[in-house]
């Protein structure tokens, strides 16, 4: 047995335990959540082996999304249809960090305070639906970069089974493909406060702003777009493989950027990379 088919073993060994009861899944919509919310109905509607069904098997799987400003409308729609192909009761949780989570100021902290103010709403939903168990999608890549959410997770009790299993991000992309989960090839998608330096002032029309500017550029059909914000100066990250469509477009894509109110536009000559406002933090 092959390092990954032992992955798969485990991972799906574990689900099977967290299935026997009612789960609620962190669900954004992304690889990462949707192959666990996949796994976690699959585990949900199967019969213990060899004997009659339990009373308490299964009872239920809910998709849980935050209903956030941080990430663009469509998010929205594309988790609701992903967790309907799922076949997972797919809920909404409102949520505004920016006035609540303490985060205006962008702080280097942001993400454990983001997640600590998210989970804790859900928590809180999972406790009126009498659900114990909650899992989210950090896979075991997340462990090894500035991810200071992770705390928060651990604090509220959070399962994380991707990364518990050890499962990296291409791990999970092949899972999700030999499902033929469309979402496989998607794109990672965070919070748009990531495209701001810590310290930086955050208010729902810049976040709007990166949002329409990140939007224009994926209409040429580029794959990994970042829109990068530092003051006057927006710095575009593609995937160096992808600059010619970026230059071949180049008058196009000034006058957008400039349109939004930035002075100076540029293209990052080292490309996309996930994470780029974290250099220099620790992990």
């Amino acid at each position: 047995m092959t390092e990954y088919e032992e992955k798969k073993r485990r991972l799906k060994g574990q689900i099977q335990i967290y299935a026997k009861e009612k789960c609620m899944v962190a669900f954004s919509g992304g690889v990462d959540s949707s192959l666990l919310l996949k796994l976690v109905c699959e585990a949900n509607a199967q019969e213990p082996a060899g004997r009659e069904k339990e009373a308490s098997f299964p009872k239920g799987v809910y998709a849980v999304t935050m209903q956030t400003q941080l990430h663009p409308a469509c998010e929205m729609e594309h988790a609701a249809k992903t967790a309907e192909e799922i076949g997972a009761v797919h809920m909404t949780v409102l949520a505004d960090e920016l006035t609540e989570a303490g985060i205006q100021q962008n702080p280097p902290d942001r993400c454990y305070r983001c997640k600590k103010y998210l989970f804790t709403k859900m928590k809180e939903k999972a406790a009126a639906l009498g659900i114990r168990t909650i899992l989210e999608g950090t896979n075991g890549d997340d462990l090894h970069v500035y991810r200071p959410g992770l705390k928060a997770i651990r604090e509220l009790g959070i399962i994380s089974p991707l990364a518990d299993a050890g499962f990296t991000k291409a791990e999970v992309r092949s899972l999700a493909e030999e499902y033929g989960m469309s979402v496989s090839s998607r794109p990672a998608m965070p919070c748009l406060a990531t495209r701001f330096p810590y310290g930086a002032v955050l208010s729902y029309e810049a976040l709007r702003k990166v949002e329409q500017g990140e939007a224009f550029l994926k209409s040429f059909g580029l794959y990994n777009v970042r829109l990068r914000i530092h003051q006057e100066t927006a710095r575009i990250e593609v995937n160096p493989e992808e600059f010619p469509v970026l230059l071949k477009n180049r008058e196009q894509v000034i006058s957008c950027i400039r349109h939004l109110g930035y002075h100076y536009v540029t293209l990052d000559l080292e490309g996309f990379r996930s994470g780029s406002m974290d250099v220099g933090m620790e992990i």
